[in-house]
């Protein structure tokens, strides 16, 4: 159901029973699918990809020009995954050439005056909380929440079930599994609560505490914890994924708990 009081470009795709509230505007070269509402004075660019059943508020901008000044006015997407609810005034700017689309995945809840930059990829489930902002080429892990006016340095990546502190400046990679808080943002345990909500066995959340136990209490040395856990623990799911975001974090990640600010 269209309004008549919205604009929708010729070239936009839209499925028969998306709703279309009043004062939005819809670009070219925009797809949205079926069962997705779409509030008043929303503005949906061109190069939108907006999946099933989603909720997009007043105010919201969805796939602006990149703040990039190295963008040319290339062909880029911003895709918003199915089930995805997206609040007030969130803007989620497209891709550059570098990834070519800045995507939101499925069933994330992205609240009030979130801002997501250019190329930033954020995964299924995911949580982020009123006035977030994501720089460019960041990732958000499946399941992470990060806390509001989190602010996030690019190129960061925030692992899965992650759990960031509201206020935080995020700098360094935030490893899976964990939760960061404190200034400067550091480990502070991992997200427990939040794993045994989504089913993870006892057995499997203490065997993640003992593996952060090693890197960030027991030694002082990242690369000798690897190395340790490698040898002394066996193969999992999670052990493996650990470690495989740690080699994979050429900027560092976040430093072990420390008992007082110097």
């Amino acid at each position: 159901m269209n309004q008549p009081l919205a604009y929708i470009h010729p070239g936009a795709k839209i499925a028969k029973n998306v709703v279309i509230e009043p004062f939005t505007t819809i670009g070219n070269n925009v797809e949205i699918e079926e069962g997705t509402w779409i509030g008043p004075n929303v503005t949906i660019m061109e190069g939108a990809r907006i999946g099933k059943n989603c909720k997009i508020f007043p105010g919201s901008v969805i796939a602006a020009e990149p703040q990039d000044l190295k963008f040319e006015g290339e062909e880029s997407l911003a895709i918003i995954g199915d089930n995805t609810t997206i609040r007030e005034n969130v803007t989620v700017n497209r891709g550059t050439k570098a990834s070519g689309k800045t995507e939101v995945g499925k069933n994330c809840l992205i609240m009030a005056n979130v801002h997501v930059a250019h190329d930033c990829v954020v995964g299924d489930h995911a949580i982020l909380v009123n006035n977030v902002a994501l720089a460019g080429h960041v990732e958000v892990g499946e399941w992470a929440i990060l806390g509001g006016m989190a602010a996030v340095h690019q190129f960061v990546k925030i692992g899965k079930h992650a759990m960031v502190s509201g206020g935080s400046l995020i700098r360094k990679n935030v490893p899976p599994y964990v939760k960061a808080a404190k200034e400067p943002t550091q480990y502070v345990g991992i997200n427990s609560i939040g794993l045994r909500r989504r089913g993870f066995t006892n057995e499997t959340i203490t065997e993640i505490q003992n593996i952060y136990r090693i890197i960030f209490q027991q030694m002082g040395n990242i690369s000798k914890a690897i190395e340790f856990i490698e040898r002394e623990m066996p193969a999992s799911k999670e052990r493996d994924e650990i470690l495989l975001f740690i080699k994979n974090s050429p900027r560092g990640i976040i430093k072990g708990y420390k008992t007082d600010n110097k």
